[in-house]
């Protein structure tokens, strides 16, 4: 698999938001994808030093809309942790950059 294909976006929450001050990012990963892979991918993608990966693998819920009952998408999410000598990921573009 290509890097664009194990990394799928960043999952922004209050918490993820939070994590990234401390090089910590949240990121949904494809559902077969290895610690070694987003590892890669990341370091690919991005060009930093990841120094750990932790994975964490989300059922899906049972939602109901009216009478019709269903699941929501299983998934895979990633915690990546960034050596404090690599640069940030930015995640969102600047808006200094976007007006001009």
């Amino acid at each position: 698999m290509e890097a664009r294909d194990i990394i799928l976006r960043p999952i922004v929450t209050e918490q993820s938001m939070a994590e990234m001050d401390n090089r910590k990012y949240t990121f949904e990963v494809a559902l077969h994808a290895t610690k070694q892979q987003v590892r890669k991918a990341v370091e690919e993608i991005f060009g930093v030093k990841v120094v750990n990966v932790n994975i964490a693998n989300v059922r899906g819920k049972k939602k109901r809309q009216g009478r019709y009952e269903g699941m929501t998408r299983r998934r895979r999410k990633a915690l990546v942790a960034l050596s404090a000598d690599s640069k940030e990921i930015k995640i969102f573009a600047d808006e200094d950059n976007d007006n001009k």
